[in-house]
């Protein structure tokens, strides 16, 4: 299952991760329409009777949608695959490794658990949590492990950090000399395209370190075969496992799976659907809807009335509309305070384009609201990937004429995509 970034860009696509599998080149099953049934990677792992662990001490970055329900015991069938392995005596697990929000997922956004010893396994966890190259290089060698499996449900956005736990990691178990697997799960907002700007090097930070498309269209297997491939300079020795059942055209909803909230704002599955979009908010003075019960799809901010959703209403946009709302967060931006603005409702999501959608009411609200701010430290330039966007609306710029200002540098970043894809 072990295989070298030199075998991997020698098989190429599907092929490679078929050869890293063991299994055939074409996905085949999964979710809940056609008979199908979705298996992700660990689920396959397990099967296999962990044939590929046989031998090895193992350390896993996860966090709490690490979770199995294959074989499990219990309403539902939802356990964590740290509880699933350590009870197993065929795999030698020997650490635990937590990223923002933490393994059990007590931290809230910015935060981490740091390191202690899990009460359910008694198993060390050590915390990763804005640790890179060298440093995260010593705590995988502080844990024994010689092998590191990462298992971590992402939803799709250059911006969402857990990618870049896998491409920190990635780093670091290169620099210390250890195996590194990672088992695949959905892309929750199907794997068809990626939209939006690409990341300019010159403004790589934790919510992107390398030019990839804000919207990405991958899994996470096949991110990290990009990773090995494109962007480290000391590949690692890398295997995947990939899931069997899913296609790219794949919602969540259809893949049976059951959904844990990767962070304590992303609650569902919609959330993630509006996501790559609506976190640009984080770069303004308005509220992205955190301390409510719809983040990201409720944007607000003291002062903003209908105005708002009439303007970005009249564009028409694609499988989305944009109700008047109103709203008061219990935490972050306007805690306690009632604001204006509006929800999201997208109601044809297979020509909703989340990307183009955030760049619409960012151009509406600093059109309609007098109050319109972006964050001082220009958040919005790491969140976009450059300046471009920011220095675009403020200059006056429409929805297309911003949209129209990524399009070469996306299509040069789909004709690398393709060659890292995993799934028809």
């Amino acid at each position: 299952m072990n295989v070298s970034r030199r075998g991997l860009l020698a098989a190429g696509g599907a092929a490679g991760v078929a050869a890293a599998t063991g299994g055939t080149a074409t996905a085949h099953g999964g979710g809940r329409g056609g008979g199908r049934v979705v298996r992700t990677g660990f689920d396959r792992l397990a099967a296999d009777g962990y044939a590929a662990l046989a031998g090895q001490r193992v350390g896993v970055v996860t966090n709490p949608t690490g979770v199995t329900t294959a074989g499990a015991p219990g309403p539902g069938g939802v356990r964590h695959i740290v509880d699933v392995m350590h009870a197993d005596d065929r795999v030698d697990l020997v650490a635990v490794f937590g990223p923002e929000h933490g393994f059990r997922g007590t931290a809230q956004a910015g935060g981490s658990e740091g390191r202690y010893d899990d009460p359910a396994t008694g198993l060390p966890v050590y915390d990763t949590y804005l640790k890179s190259g060298q440093a995260l290089a010593d705590v995988f060698t502080a844990s024994g492990a010689g092998t590191v499996v990462f298992d971590i449900q992402d939803v799709g956005a250059r911006f969402y950090t857990y990618i870049w736990t896998l491409y920190d990691c990635m780093v670091a178990a290169a620099l210390a000399g250890k195996r590194f697997m990672v088992l695949d799960r959905p892309n929750p907002v199907t794997g068809r395209a990626a939209l939006g700007p690409v990341l300019d090097r010159a403004f790589a930070t934790f919510v992107g370190r390398e030019p990839i498309a804000q919207a990405h269209g991958m899994t996470v297997t096949e991110l990290a075969r990009l990773f090995n491939g494109e962007f480290l300079a000391k590949p690692v020795e890398l295997a995947t496992v990939r899931m069997s059942g899913w296609r790219r055209e794949d919602f969540f909803d259809a893949t049976g799976l059951p959904w844990v909230p990767p962070s304590p704002n992303m609650p569902t599955p919609d959330t993630a659907l509006v996501y790559a979009g609506t976190c640009l908010f984080e770069g303004t003075n308005l509220s992205e809807g955190r301390g409510t019960t719809r983040p990201f799809e409720l944007l607000g901010a003291e002062g903003v009335d209908r105005r708002w959703a009439e303007a970005v209403n009249a564009l028409e946009l694609p499988g989305v509309g944009f109700r008047e709302a109103y709203f008061t967060p219990t935490f972050s931006k306007f805690q306690g305070r009632t604001v204006g603005g509006v929800q999201v409702h997208v109601h044809d999501r297979e020509v909703y384009d989340p990307v183009r959608t955030g760049i619409a009411l960012l151009v509406t609200a600093k059109r309609s609201w007098s109050g319109f701010a972006w964050r001082p430290d220009n958040w919005i330039d790491k969140l976009t990937g450059s300046t471009r966007v920011r220095t675009l609306i403020d200059a006056g710029a429409g929805t297309d004429e911003v949209v129209g200002a990524w399009e070469a540098d996306l299509a040069a970043f789909r004709a690398v995509r393709r060659r890292y894809l995993a799934y028809r």
